[in-house]
């Protein structure tokens, strides 16, 4: 039981971190500048693409990185929490 609500947290924890680099992001954390190094806007995809021929993709860059990094997430997931691996035995 601990170890699901620990890879739920973990899933909860990319999905803010994934959107809060995303152009989604609306929330204000806090008011002044910069906190840790962070933005309190988000939006650092775009900024990162800013002046490069892959800015216009931004959008299906994220999309497709969110996706591939909840894809691997996932695999780990049910790695972490599959049943060990019997050989092949019965037990009656």
């Amino acid at each position: 039981m601990i170890k699901r609500v620990g890879l739920l947290l973990l899933m909860v924890a990319v999905a803010i971190a994934l959107l809060y680099i995303s152009r989604f992001w609306t929330v204000r954390l806090w008011d002044r500048g910069d906190l840790f190094g962070l933005r309190p806007q988000g939006g650092y995809l775009a900024q990162w693409l800013r002046g490069t021929r892959f800015a216009p993709f931004e959008l299906l860059i994220w999309v497709t990185g969110s996706f591939l990094i909840l894809t691997w997430l996932q695999r780990l997931t049910d790695y972490l929490s599959s049943p060990p691996e019997t050989d092949g035995e019965t037990h009656e």
